[in-house]
């Protein structure tokens, strides 16, 4: 599945060396970005509620179409007016029908909100890329990356002034971050081979985690009971795109998950 995602990003890998080469790279904004990671702990109450990454994802391939009637601006009102600590945006095109000016947009309607840039990102083209619009971090997938990419590509997010949200699905990846000190962790629980979801990954690794660190659940949370879960076993935050796009009403989806406790919430 990976490798399906790489072989759709080389056309926009090359069409960044292009304008590097003929010096029409888009400059880095100046602006200060907001923190990913510190509008997170904020938001988060250590062992009892986890701050909730809201995402805008128009399709998957698991899922096919997700309400393509919403559009970015509105999503971002109702994230922000519903409590998300931070919105994730899918800015890949082929497979999630996403754009990078999806970032503009929802920076434009929620002013001040973290924003994520998740996409398959393997050059650090598409790094500088991300810097030149309103991002207050980005996904690096560790399996997608060979140990000097993810060194390269982690110096430049950081020159840059980004964060990284470094992406496990196993323990060997987990070891591959912690090898390269990322600094946030993103444990996904989805199974790249059949597409289904155990949060049974999230609660096996994060037994490992670190004093310092930050680490998010990503994939299969769409219960109030399950975000309080993953709070209780240590997580900061959890990803939740699907199943909140999904929901007729958005706003009260999201609320709930926001609002979920570990010991109170059974639904």
């Amino acid at each position: 599945m990976l490798e399906k995602f790489r072989a759709a990003k080389r056309t926009e890998v090359e069409r960044l060396m292009a304008l590097a080469e003929a010096g029409g790279l888009p400059p880095p904004l100046t602006a200060p970005r907001p923190s990913f990671s510190g509008a997170i702990l904020d938001a988060a109450v250590p062992g009892k509620r986890a701050a909730v990454i809201a995402e805008y994802k128009r399709a998957s391939p698991s899922k096919g179409d997700i309400n393509l009637g919403l559009a970015p601006a509105d999503v971002a009102r109702i994230y922000a007016a519903n409590g998300a600590a931070c919105v994730s945006v899918l800015t890949e095109e082929a497979y999630f029908k996403g754009s990078l000016a999806y970032l503009d947009e929802i920076a434009k309607a929620a002013p001040g909100m973290p924003l994520l840039r998740k996409d398959f990102l393997v050059h650090p083209l598409q790094v500088a890329a991300t810097a030149a619009h309103p991002a207050s971090a980005l996904l690096l997938i560790v399996r997608m990356l060979s140990d000097a990419d993810l060194t390269d590509m982690l110096r430049v997010t950081y020159d840059l002034g980004l964060e990284a949200v470094v992406e496990v699905f196993d323990e060997t990846d987990l070891d591959r971050a912690e090898a390269h000190a990322a600094h946030i962790i993103q444990v996904n629980n989805r199974d790249l081979v059949t597409l289904t979801v155990d949060l049974a990954v999230s609660e096996r690794l994060v037994t490992r985690k670190r004093p310092g660190r930050v680490w998010i659940s990503a994939s299969g949370i769409s219960r109030p009971a399950e975000a309080a879960r993953m709070a209780q076993l240590g997580f900061d935050a959890v990803l939740v795109g699907t199943s909140i796009m999904s929901e007729a009403d958005p706003g009260a989806a999201l609320a709930a998950l926001v609002a979920a406790n570990a010991g109170e919430a059974r639904a």
